[in-house]
């Protein structure tokens, strides 16, 4: 048997929670589906996107506050597109151990089940403005932004990074590729699901 470690009493607990034979039954008809519940996350941070007209004017904010953007970084916000109108957007700021992944795992699979947990993609210009809005982050701290990768120079795909050190704070160009791999303590911000 493929599952042999499964004890009698655990099949029968899992046939009891599909609702004995017959939701057995449907289940494997596909007429039944099984999903994992949806966690309530607590908000972390909560920004304002669509601040800026243009991602020049976004840009020179974030430079008059003192922040840097790494030459990867700014190749991609020129490519960012921006919010219309000023909207605000929650944050979850989880580890990809917390995700499940005690372990590590691939930047394509992180994204998955963050979305089975009720978690969303941010848009690319949560970036640039959690760097301009977060001027108190603790030295050390270097999380990454969930999104859509922005194919940079190259043709690499990155995502933003937000981090602050003894060199001051910056907006920072990351690896987003679906096949790069993070480790359980690498840090992820993502939209919380409304």
């Amino acid at each position: 048997m493929k599952y042999g470690e499964l004890t009698l009493g655990q099949i029968e607990a899992i046939v009891n929670k599909l609702g004995g034979m017959e939701g057995v039954m449907r289940f494997l008809s596909g007429e039944t589906m099984v999903t994992a519940p949806v966690r309530a996350w607590n908000t972390w941070k909560t920004i304002t996107l669509g601040t800026h007209m243009s991602v020049n004017a976004l840009r020179n904010a974030m430079k008059a506050a003192g922040n840097k953007i790494s030459d990867l970084a700014n190749y991609i916000l020129g490519k960012t597109p921006l919010a219309k109108t000023e909207t605000e957007i929650n944050l979850v700021k989880v580890t990809v151990a917390e995700l499940g992944f005690k372990d590590g795992a691939h930047y394509r699979d992180i994204i998955v089940r963050a979305k089975e947990l009720g978690l969303d993609y941010c848009p690319a210009e949560v970036g640039p403005q959690l760097r301009l809005q977060y001027q108190d982050q603790p030295s050390g701290e270097w999380p990454r932004i969930a999104m859509e990768p922005i194919t940079g120079l190259c043709g690499s795909l990155g995502i933003f990074r937000v981090g602050q050190d003894d060199d001051g704070s910056w907006l920072y160009w990351d690896r987003g590729c679906p096949m790069d791999f993070w480790r359980d303590y690498d840090t992820f911000v993502f939209a919380s699901r409304k």
